[in-house]
């Protein structure tokens, strides 16, 4: 079967995989651990050989597992472990209420407001 990858290195120096990570494949492959192979290296590509494989990626504050399949060979270990956390946008419509404007803590907006005293000027 001939792959055809898109890559972001020239073709003659190749994809780049961290030596320290390729040695743990190696051996995971070897004794056929399945163990998760904890990684910093964001930036290596992933190789056929890690296909099968279980990888835990850093994001930056924590490890995000990653199951390698083969259609992420060619990709970059970092494009699963995202390291931004997404909330949501808002609904059409609806707009955040800005910190400014919040009540104060135990303070509900819909409150009636206390009526200034009679016998006070």
């Amino acid at each position: 079967m001939n792959l055809v990858i898109d890559m972001s290195r020239s073709q003659k120096k190749g994809p780049y995989i961290d030596p320290k990570l390729q040695e743990k494949v190696k051996k995971a492959k070897a004794t056929l651990n399945r163990g998760a192979i904890k990684t910093w290296s964001r930036r290596s590509t992933i190789s056929p050989e890690m296909v099968g494989l279980n990888f835990e990626v850093h994001n930056g504050k924590t490890f995000i597992g990653v199951f390698v399949t083969e259609s992420m060979v060619g990709h970059k270990l970092g494009e699963f472990s995202l390291t931004r956390t997404f909330r949501t946008h808002s609904r059409k419509g609806l707009k955040k209420e800005s910190s400014a404007k919040r009540a104060p803590e135990g303070i509900s907006p819909t409150a009636p407001k206390p009526s200034p005293k009679a016998g006070a000027k």
